[in-house]
């Protein structure tokens, strides 16, 4: 089970990418999730707990692979995935796919690599053989969580944000995260946005630290308890997926990181659609220092008839989408968009960390060794995806991590950012 989005590339010739699914290890029948191997591990009042939470997170599954890369991965009925335990989607009927693309796509979305498999048709009726792809959580995945609540979750944005210019983007400084991004504020309402995202696999100094590159999808309050946002893109995350593999990955919540949303399908929200990606899946090939470049395409919107937000990957794959009912601004529109890296810098030995973002180069080194974003777009009030006249930038730190933006008739609006981290001018 897999999808193939090649497009290659040697210097400015576009290379691919292949989500690690396709490859099957080991199918094996639907049979009880065993965790008896680590009950002589820890306490049993905690085991008991982690089980009940992974018996909660991970639905039974029809079928069973082990990819290369050891993830487990469940085919989950559609019907049956974690979306729908969310109070406000008990009732919500799977959309088959989006009423209406944006004005400027290519009249060539893919809704599944599987026609027999579609979801349910417009009366809502369910294709039973239809399952989804999804990356088991396993007891070393909590173990190595902050706590269980705390598993799949950003960290809440308290203290609220501080503006480093009052048109500046809600990001948090002085609490251990750092960016170096792009973003847009439009006196328009936005409707969503599209980009290709360059993708390495930055090396990481800490467990609990992280390296991502995305897209933020932004509304409501930058300074309050009610900032919805949408993301997307790839992230290195040892904490989270146990290795330093660069993988796709999703976000979502509507009190500012407080209490809603997670990473990918580790709560319920986002509804899977498509029959052959995993969300959270191993990212591959990657880009090489002076070498071949590879890179992933992201469009996000909303339906304007349907008001859920869609997710397309690659060569306007449908993954599935996060549905209107989970928000409250992001109901009607956003207000911002946001490209670019964050890291998330603990200080060990009270030194800056070694984390790298992007390639773990500076964007004045171009390209094949700095990271980058390239053909930046929004989709506008009028369902069109329109080309981004103009971004600002912002870093916290430049002698850490930086941003440098520019325009070319090939790559529309692009940039370039990134860093080492710990350096001589970044201690």
């Amino acid at each position: 089970m897999g999808c193939n989005f090649c497009r290659n590339f040697e210097h400015h010739n576009i290379l691919g990418l292949y989500i690690i699914v396709v490859l099957v290890a080991a199918m094996v029948e639907c049979s009880s999730l065993n965790y008896t191997k680590y009950n002589k591990q820890v306490s049993s009042l905690r085991f008991n707990r982690i089980i009940k939470h992974l018996d909660k997170i991970n639905k039974r599954p029809v079928l069973t692979i082990e990819s290369p890369d050891g993830d487990i991965i469940d085919c989950v009925h559609k019907r049956k995935q974690l979306a729908f335990d969310h109070p406000l989607l008990k009732k919500h009927k799977i959309q088959k796919a989006p009423k209406e693309m944006p004005r400027g796509i290519i009249n060539n979305v893919k809704k599944d690599n599987n026609n027999n498999n579609n979801n349910e048709d417009e009366n809502g009726s369910s294709n039973e053989i239809g399952t989804v792809p999804i990356r088991r959580s396993r007891v070393d995945d909590l173990f190595r969580a902050k706590s269980l609540y705390h598993y799949g979750k950003k960290q809440p944005r308290t203290p609220f944000s501080r503006r480093i210019h009052s048109d500046a983007p809600d990001v948090i400084s002085g609490n251990g995260h750092e960016h170096a991004i792009a973003y847009t504020r439009s006196s328009e309402e936005i409707y969503g946005t599209k980009a290709s995202i360059n993708v390495w696999d930055p090396s990481i100094q800490a467990m609990n630290e992280f390296s991502l590159s995305q897209i933020w999808i932004l509304s409501g309050s930058f300074d309050g308890p009610d900032l919805n946002s949408i993301e997307a893109g790839w992230q290195v995350s040892p904490e989270l997926y146990g290795d330093n593999r660069p993988r796709l990955f999703t976000y979502w919540t509507s009190d500012s990181y407080q209490q809603t949303g997670c990473y990918n399908l580790l709560c319920s929200g986002f509804i899977q659609t498509n029959s052959k990606i995993a969300i959270g899946a191993a990212i591959s090939p990657v880009s090489s220092f002076a070498g071949s470049q590879y890179d992933i395409t992201i469009l996000i919107w909303k339906d304007p008839k349907a008001g859920n937000w869609w997710m397309s990957f690659g060569d306007n794959t449908l993954v599935g989408y996060w549905p209107a009912e989970l928000f409250t601004h992001l109901a009607d529109h956003a207000t911002m968009v946001e490209w670019g890296g964050e890291v998330v810098n603990m200080r060990t030995n009270g030194q800056h960390t070694e984390t790298q973002m992007g390639s773990g180069h500076f964007a004045r080194e171009g390209f094949g060794k700095s990271s980058y974003f390239r053909n930046l777009q929004i989709v506008d009030t009028d369902n069109s995806l329109m080309n981004v006249q103009g971004i600002s930038t912002l870093a916290e730190n430049t002698n850490c991590y930086d941003i440098k933006s520019s325009y070319s008739n090939e790559w529309g609006t692009y940039f370039y950012y990134g860093g080492p981290g710990n350096n001589p001018q970044c201690p």
